[in-house]
């Protein structure tokens, strides 16, 4: 009987585990969408000149460069975690430190984003940079939500 419950208590951790790593994915997922919303709202909202559509563009493509490896190491890691917790019987060093690899891809992503968003503000006039603010803010909170 105490083989069947660890073996319960395995199958249970690791579901929930990996109930926690596609929250995680889906949320970067959401979150990955975002700028994307935001980029929309800049050029829709936004009366920007050519040479600020041009410089934004620019911005863009290079976020879009400096994006693809990040979201690809999330992946990783979260594939890392994925084999950690199937090869383990519970909250091993492994599975520790594939969580944190996750975290700390993770982290590196929203960094780049975070630093992006303010490449992309730096690009604003004063007034155009308010309208900008309040659209970031709104796609923070609805992330919140």
């Amino acid at each position: 009987m105490s083989g069947l419950k660890s073996t319960l208590t395995t199958a249970v951790m690791a579901a929930a585990v990996g109930a926690a790593a596609a929250w995680g994915a889906m949320t970067l997922q959401a979150r990955q969408d975002r700028p994307t919303d935001l980029h929309q709202i800049v050029h829709d909202r936004l009366d920007l000149s050519p040479e600020q559509d041009r410089r934004l563009d620019e911005i863009e493509d290079a976020f879009a460069a400096r994006r693809a490896p990040l979201e690809a190491e999330v992946r990783e890691a979260n594939a890392e975690l994925s084999a950690a917790i199937a090869q383990s019987r519970g909250d091993t060093p492994e599975v520790q430190a594939a969580v944190d690899h996750f975290h700390a891809a993770m982290g590196d992503l929203q960094m780049a984003t975070i630093r992006h968003v303010f490449e992309m503000r730096a690009v604003l006039t004063p007034e155009q940079a308010e309208v900008f603010d309040r659209a970031v803010a709104e796609t923070l909170r609805a992330d919140a939500d």
